[in-house]
C-alpha cells in the first residue's frame, strides 16, 4: 500500500502539452521566497528600488546578452515580485510606452503581437521559457548573495507563473496591469498582508 506524502502537492504551473520553446510572447510573474519584500517599497504609488531590486532589474536586462534571440518587453518590479514580457521568434512592432520607465530602464515595449515564426535556416533555436527563467533566477540570486555575502540564501520561490500572450488586446491589458501595479499595491494578491495562492 502506498503511503501519502505529508508535503503539500504543488499545482503544475505550466500549460500541459504546450511547447515553451516555440516562438511566442509570454507574461511571467516571479515571486520572492515567502513573499518577503526584498526589492524596495511603494511610496506614493511608485516603486522605490533598493540595491537588491536594482540587481534584479540589471539581471533581467542582461537576459538578451545570454539569449540573443530573446526580446524583452515591458516589465515592472514590485516589493516582492517581478512581472515581465518576454518573446522570441515572432513578428512584432516596437514603440515606446509612457510607462516604460517605471522601473525597467529598458525603453522598448511591444505594441502588437503577431504570432508568426520568423526563424530562418541556420539560426540558433531559442531556449525554452523555463531555461530562460532558470537563468534569470540563478543569476540574480548569485549576484545578490555575492553583493551581501550571503551564500546559499534563496531569493525566489521555486516556480514562476506564465501567461501566453495571444493577441494585441491581451498584450495591452497586461501592459496596463503592469503600469497600474504600483498604484494598486495594497490590493495586490501578492501583498504580504493579503491571502494568496502563491
Amino acid at each position: 500500500m502506498k503511503s501519502k506524502s505529508n508535503f503539500p502537492q504543488r499545482r503544475a504551473m505550466r500549460l500541459r502539452d504546450y511547447d515553451y520553446s516555440q516562438p511566442g510572447a509570454y507574461f511571467v510573474t516571479i515571486c520572492a521566497r515567502h513573499r518577503k519584500c526584498l526589492f524596495g517599497a511603494i511610496t506614493d504609488g511608485k516603486m522605490r528600488l533598493n540595491e537588491i531590486g536594482q540587481i534584479v532589474v540589471e539581471c533581467w536586462n542582461h537576459i538578451q546578452q545570454h539569449f540573443p534571440s530573446v526580446e524583452l518587453g515591458e516589465s515592472v518590479i514590485m516589493p516582492n515580485h517581478f512581472h515581465g514580457i518576454i518573446s522570441w521568434g515572432i513578428t512584432e512592432t516596437r514603440t515606446p510606452h509612457p510607462s516604460e520607465n517605471i522601473n525597467t530602464g529598458r525603453g522598448e515595449v511591444s505594441s502588437s503581437v503577431d504570432i508568426s515564426p520568423t526563424t530562418r535556416r541556420g539560426e540558433v533555436p531559442s531556449p525554452s521559457l523555463g531555461k530562460i527563467m532558470a537563468y534569470f533566477k540563478y543569476q540574480s540570486t548569485k549576484h545578490i548573495n555575492r553583493h551581501y555575502n550571503t551564500p546559499g540564501t534563496r531569493i525566489w520561490q521555486r516556480n514562476y507563473h506564465d501567461h501566453i500572450i495571444r493577441d494585441d488586446p491581451d498584450l495591452q491589458r497586461l501592459r496596463q496591469y503592469m503600469q497600474n501595479n504600483p498604484m494598486k499595491w495594497e490590493l495586490d494578491q501578492l501583498h504580504p498582508d493579503n491571502p494568496s495562492r502563491w
